[in-house]
């Protein structure tokens, strides 16, 4: 497998440059063929996701795994629709975003460009691969994808299309590539590529992301885990605070942006906690909680410290009451995985006070955590949610996908006398 590893590698590699050559409109082209053909090859898709969920649920995998890998024909339409969008985002390469004079009279701009090659290696979920192949495409790169075991077959049809569609543009098919091997020593193989791959972005569970970490010659963009608290403020209205809560955790509990604890103000707790708990209890969420949670609600469990540490990704939710706002800022700093956070309260000093101290590269402000994603924010698309602090944090989108080159402008200064 190594060598012809290297040899898909290089294939896109040298499709690359093609793609950061194109216009806008040739890549818009490329799109709404590479949707089309999602939609055209339909059957051919959801067939081959049929076996791969057959085969995850012969393995006894989680429902919220089955969640992430099912694909159907409204999800295989989103996707296509995904694709559609990207074309009227505005494109980010060879933009100047920055421009200034030097006394000697030299005009110094920055200007976005592609990075080049980008490897994202991924778990379950077959939406990924054409987002993150959109994506790519639309801010001029190529891209490596290297999906999970259990959705090979889906992960093959749809990049088949994609590729199908590139084609039909005139492009190079290797500028989307899926791996063919899900075996770790290849992909360990791939991570020390570091003179044709440029960046690499994991998605999936933390044992992936770390292994991907401590393997790699090449950047990581990342984030290990989404542990997503929703403080209840003794201020709050009790109302938002519910739906907030119910569709934080409970619209589609596998992914990272989903609530996994609950933080609620001493003052506000006697009046919300059963009655977040007589909804919680309609949709099958278990309570862990605190001592004076567990007063409140007596069908809730004692948490253990680890509880208030662990991304569920399920329907179970830690709670813990608090003092007050800075105590709940402190429990995040604690247990918080910079991912997202969410504060619902009436108080603009109090709101102010938490977006102030809170750094997770996602806060909100009586708005829920499921708002922690590229599409709801309107960067299009998006290919992962950053946590690292460097180049990107937060959902990243086209803009996260560039860089900035040095250009500048002279009139034959020199920097001595010649």
């Amino acid at each position: 497998m190594q060598a012809s590893l290297v040899d898909l590698v290089t294939a896109t590699r040298q499709a690359s440059r093609t793609i950061a050559r194109l216009d806008s409109s040739a890549k818009n082209r490329a799109l709404l063929a590479m949707a089309r053909r999602l939609i055209d090859r339909q059957a051919e898709i959801l067939h081959a996701n049929e076996q791969d969920l057959r085969q995850a649920e012969a393995k006894g995998v989680s429902a919220a795994m089955l969640d992430r890998l099912t694909l159907d024909s409204d999800r295989l339409k989103t996707m296509s629709v995904a694709l559609e969008e990207l074309v009227q985002l505005a494109d980010p390469v060879g933009v100047t975003t920055e421009s200034w004079i030097r006394p000697n009279g030299l005009r110094v701009c920055r200007m976005q460009i592609p990075l080049g090659v980008i490897a994202i290696i991924y778990e379950a979920r077959p939406n990924v691969t054409s987002d993150a192949a959109g994506l790519c495409i639309k801010s001029g790169n190529a891209v490596i994808l290297r999906g999970g075991s259990e959705a090979l077959r889906s992960n093959l049809a749809v990049v088949a299309a994609l590729r199908q569609g590139l084609e039909e543009s005139d492009l190079p098919a290797a500028a989307v590539t899926l791996m063919p091997s899900t075996d770790r020593q290849d992909m360990a193989v791939l991570l020390k590529m570091d003179s044709l791959i440029d960046l690499v972005i994991p998605r999936g569970g933390e044992g992936l992301i770390r292994f991907v970490a401590e393997n790699s010659r090449i950047p990581v963009i990342k984030h290990y885990k989404g542990i997503c608290h929703l403080y209840v403020d003794k201020d709050a209205d009790l109302d938002m605070a519910l739906r907030l809560l119910v569709d934080g955790k409970t619209s589609r509990p596998g992914v990272c942006n989903a609530l996994e604890t609950l933080l609620v103000h001493a003052e506000a707790a006697a009046a919300f906690l059963p009655r977040a708990h007589e909804i919680l209890k309609r949709k099958n969420v278990e309570l862990r909680g605190c001592p004076r949670t567990c007063e409140l609600i007596p069908g809730a469990l004692p948490a253990q410290e680890k509880d208030y540490d662990t991304e569920h990704l399920d329907l179970i939710l830690s709670v813990r009451v608090v003092k007050d706002v800075n105590a709940a800022v402190a429990h995040i700093e604690q247990h918080g995985s910079d991912h997202t956070e969410v504060i619902v309260t009436e108080n603009l000093t109090t709101a102010r006070h938490f977006v102030q101290q809170v750094n997770s590269s996602s806060v909100m402000v009586n708005a829920s955590s499921r708002f922690a994603d590229g599409g709801e924010l309107g960067l299009g698309a998006e290919i992962g949610i950053s946590t690292t602090r460097l180049h990107a944090y937060g959902p990243m989108g086209l803009e996260a996908l560039t860089t900035k080159k040095f250009v500048v402008l002279g009139a034959g200064q020199t920097r001595h006398p010649v």
